[in-house]
């Protein structure tokens, strides 16, 4: 019955945590940070008091002059505030714009022109060091979340400020506004409905709950700028389940962490999981209450999954892997066991999810498409966004007769099993799948924290390599792990941290590979 509540009013961003604190008001999210907005709070509250907190600053907002309708972009220094100001300005009936707080300031600059004289909402950190002086002609206002600027208003000065009623705006009306992952230029800012955001919502809930069919502590850490984290959110909250949230990835800080408060759910980035295979050696056992380990964006590598399973305790651990867009949101479902399917093809990112999105291969060159021959990827879900804001047509070229292209090409097996094999701009003709080589030399090389392979200056496949603690990369076992894989330049090494990365931790290849042929940045290790 609340599923079909919800399907017919969308999810209401706005009334998010006061709903869930209604069910489960004592229920705790604990932080690994401060919130700029209320340090005070410090770094564990109850859904009561972060339902009050999202109250107050919907109020202070309307002090500030937000109105129902308005869009309000949020900007500003990392942290589950985020999320917190988005709810805030949606409980008014404001259009919450989330942007990453690692965009540079002119990409920034370009996304509020774009807005439309939104209100925005940053810090002074932001407003000192990295965003232009044109923030002030761009937006209605500027509001600060953290510290003080001229000509910016704090939201703390509207402390107290007259509490106001909830705005629920119609389900099909824009309820949020987040951008695309910006790995192919600048990035797009996508609509979404709450109609659409629950569509997204029920089959994973659908999913999850005979996976997991009693109360875990659930680990979160996504970008707090992607929708993901809404769904996520809202599954946690309604069903109780106490929720750690990080900003922060460092090993040693989330093996700190996940020792003292064991989480049985873990949803993070395929990145993350790469970095943290390192937790699966620790004395304390930080992994081991793990029952599930959920991944989406993009498929994860097979040695990674290994790893993790490896390091549960539990009797019966699941990887569930979701394979989806910003514009559609999960469209493909694997999972993955101890004793199914952690050796398996790493390009099988799985089936759609049964009544709630399909999938089609559709052909590049007439000829049906196989592994040799990949065919464009597109999926059709109620969960897809309605529109990019300001580039109409640019949305409209994504979209044939109801299914969204995107961007991928693969093929799918006799048993409707989707195999992912590269984005449509990184292929290399005559390679094959480079996914499928990382793959293999990850198996392969325990050391190599990372790899990533793209053109030449000359056309060439470059391998680009990271190792753990930037060890250096031994040239035998290179050619060792390399022999039956296509063709490569000889690799290039650099340091994790340097690659270019998006707010989601994908690695941006074009601009990788713009780097590597211009030779610049401090990325290379000489």
């Amino acid at each position: 019955m609340f599923l079909q509540r919800i399907a017919n009013r969308g999810i209401r961003l706005g009334t998010l945590f006061e709903r869930a604190a209604v069910r489960n008001g004592a229920n705790v999210v604990i932080l690994d940070h401060d919130l700029g907005i209320a340090p005070e709070l410090g770094r564990r509250a109850t859904v009561a008091e972060l339902a009050d907190l999202v109250d107050d600053h919907a109020s202070r907002l309307w002090a500030a002059g937000v109105r129902p309708g308005r869009r309000v972009v949020i900007h500003k220094s990392n942290g589950f505030d985020i999320p917190l100001l988005s709810c805030a300005a949606a409980r008014i009936g404001a259009v919450p714009v989330l942007l990453s707080p690692q965009l540079d300031g002119a990409t920034v600059a370009e996304l509020v022109r774009r807005t439309g004289e939104p209100f925005l909402v940053t810090d002074a950190a932001k407003l000192a060091e990295e965003l232009p002086a044109e923030v002030f002609d761009l937006a209605a206002g500027v509001l600060l979340a953290a510290g003080e600027h001229p000509g910016a208003t704090a939201l703390a000065a509207l402390a107290g400020s007259p509490r106001v009623a909830p705005v629920t705006p119609a389900p099909d009306h824009p309820a949020l506004i987040t951008h695309t992952s910006g790995t192919t230029g600048t990035p797009k800012l996508a609509v979404h409905t709450g109609r659409t955001l629950e569509a997204r919502y029920r089959p994973q809930a659908t999913v999850l709950r005979p996976v997991v069919p009693r109360r875990e502590t659930i680990a979160i850490h996504v970008s707090f700028v992607h929708s993901r984290l809404v769904t996520a959110l809202a599954i946690a909250l309604f069903r109780g389940f106490p929720v750690l949230v990080l900003a922060h990835s460092e090993p040693a800080h989330v093996a700190a962490l996940f020792a003292r408060l064991r989480p049985g759910i873990l949803e993070a980035h395929p990145n993350s999981f790469m970095e943290w295979e390192e937790l699966a050696k620790d004395p304390r056992r930080p992994l081991a209450n793990v029952k599930l380990f959920s991944s989406t964006f993009d498929a994860i590598h097979p040695r990674t999954v290994r790893t993790m399973l490896g390091a549960s305790a539990r009797r019966a651990p699941v990887f569930g892997q979701l394979y989806g867009q910003s514009e559609v949101g999960p469209a493909v479902v694997r999972s993955f066991s101890r004793r199914r399917g952690t050796d398996a093809d790493g390009r099988c990112v799985g089936m759609p999810f049964p009544g709630f999105t399909g999938v089609r291969v559709v052909s590049r060159d007439g000829e049906p498409p196989s592994a040799a021959r990949p065919g464009y990827i597109e999926v059709r879900s109620d969960g897809r966004i309605v529109t990019y804001l300001g580039e109409r047509d640019r949305y409209e070229r994504q979209v044939r007769d109801g299914w969204w292209r995107m961007g991928d090409v693969g093929y799918r097996t006799r048993w409707g099993c989707v195999h992912l094999l590269d984005r449509e701009v990184d292929l290399i003709e005559g390679f094959g799948s480079t996914l499928a080589a990382e793959d293999a030399l990850f198996a392969r090389l325990p050391e190599l924290a990372e790899v990533v392979i793209v053109p030449g200056p000359d056309g060439r496949p470059v391998p680009v390599v990271c190792t753990k603690d930037d060890r250096p990369l031994d040239p035998a076992a290179w050619r060792d792990a390399a022999a039956d894989l296509p063709p490569m330049a000889d690799p290039v090494r650099w340091r994790l941290r340097d690659l270019p990365a998006t707010a989601t931790t994908k690695i941006k290849r074009l601009e990788l590979a713009r780097r590597l042929a211009s030779a610049e940045g401090d990325g290379p290790v000489r």
